[in-house]
């Protein structure tokens, strides 16, 4: 009966509290009374199941990225301490850039 959380989250209150019923465990003590959010946790705490959701990144190197934004960071306070507008828009644009292939890939 090996599940994952995304597929225990798609079941209803009802079916969870069906699973909880059959496992022996402290967390899922008092299960016919649970929120569906605190028996999901319970549930996957006695199973063992990871609750955080991963986003699977594919093709890009995240933290690479990031590293590329931290130094463009650095350069865009340069720019606004040396008040150089042109610097500062094309550092802006490059940051906004970066943030988006980010996010497209974790969609």
């Amino acid at each position: 009966m090996a599940q994952t959380f995304e597929e225990l989250k798609k079941k209803t209150v009802a079916e969870l509290r069906e699973i909880a019923k059959g496992i022996e465990h402290e967390a899922v003590e008092g299960h016919s009374q649970m929120h569906k959010g605190d028996l999901l946790i319970a549930l996957c705490k006695a199973l063992g199941i990871d609750t955080h959701e991963h986003h699977q990144v594919a093709g890009i190197n995240k933290s690479a990225i990031k590293v590329q934004i931290r130094e463009f960071k650095k350069k865009r306070d340069e720019a606004l301490a040396a008040h150089d507008h042109v610097q500062l828009k094309v550092v802006r644009r490059e940051i906004h850039r970066l943030k988006r292939q980010i996010h497209r890939a974790t969609l």
